[in-house]
């Protein structure tokens, strides 16, 4: 990584639906990339990859939302920057994302940010406050945020594959549960597994349905309201909660998974993600 000083900060073009921010490819003009824990690598939109001519090494299977699958071609780039940083060499998938440009209300979407780029920095995604904090990630970086001003809640994550963050949390009165951290989340605050909804007896508002996009096509989204739901010592109420089909990742890592939290439970915080320790702190 190239870059002076200990932080960076990267302002959000927008928060919502998801946060927005603008960076550069290879050294090229500012495109607008949104952030996304639930993605793994960088990646780019198929098209902007092409202009770009990124080398491609092959595909895999992804899934997405609902349980959609697409096949994800694999590549790298020369450099990726944020703010005053610049990070060299970086894997990237690759993906039709500008198709994704107006539901966010903004002319194009070039990529995503997910998870593995955070694995190098004590990463803060500041909702509050509109921005995209890195810090180097060193002791003496850590111990400076931890006596920032403000009430931090601790939350213990855990990794399963590559980039699935999973943190103890509590849906409704059931007994507590793993959740997935995926920010990527858009419009909801929970998705959760079929058993669970029927477990804790939550009703579809299937009169609300409608049609929503996924990284895998179109989806039905049927909205419902979750009375209650905790991620560590962080209790939220009536979250609103989407359903869009099967959890695909309830049994996929060998332990149950009992849904994910997404952007409207994460939205009044500041999150930030400690790879070294493996914890996030939620500071509102």
């Amino acid at each position: 990584m190239q870059g002076d000083g200990t932080i960076t900060r990267v302002k959000f073009v927008k928060t919502d639906p998801l946060p927005l921010v603008n960076v550069r490819v290879n050294g090229g003009k500012e495109v607008t990339f949104f952030i996304d824990t639930g993605g793994s690598e960088v990646t780019l939109d198929t098209d902007f990859a092409k202009e770009l001519g990124v080398p491609q090494f092959g595909e895999i299977q992804g899934t997405f939302s609902g349980g959609q699958h697409t096949e994800v071609q694999l590549g790298r780039i020369e450099s990726l920057t944020l703010g005053d940083w610049t990070v060299k060499n970086v894997p990237t998938a690759m993906l039709p994302l500008r198709q994704l440009s107006e539901g966010f209300g903004v002319k194009q979407i070039d990529g995503i940010i997910g998870t593995t780029l955070f694995y190098h920095f004590l990463t803060t995604m500041d909702y509050p406050h509109g921005e995209l904090v890195l810090r180097r990630k060193d002791a003496k970086n850590l111990e400076e945020f931890k006596k920032s001003p403000g009430k931090r809640v601790t939350v213990p994550i855990w990794m399963a594959s590559d980039h699935f963050m999973v943190a103890w949390g509590r849906v409704e009165t059931l007994p507590p549960s793993l959740l997935f951290i995926d920010t990527g989340l858009m419009g909801a605050g929970v998705k959760l597994a079929e058993s669970v909804i029927k477990e804790a007896g939550i009703k579809l508002e299937e009169n609300r349905a409608a049609q929503g996009a996924g990284g895998g096509g179109t989806l039905r989204i049927v909205p419902r309201t979750v009375h209650q739901v905790s991620l560590g010592d962080i209790k939220e109420e009536n979250v609103q909660g989407v359903y869009d089909g099967p959890f695909p990742f309830e049994n996929t890592f060998g332990f149950h998974l009992a849904g994910m939290v997404g952007h409207e439970f994460f939205r009044p915080y500041a999150v930030t993600f400690d790879f070294q320790n493996m914890q996030t702190y939620l500071q509102r």
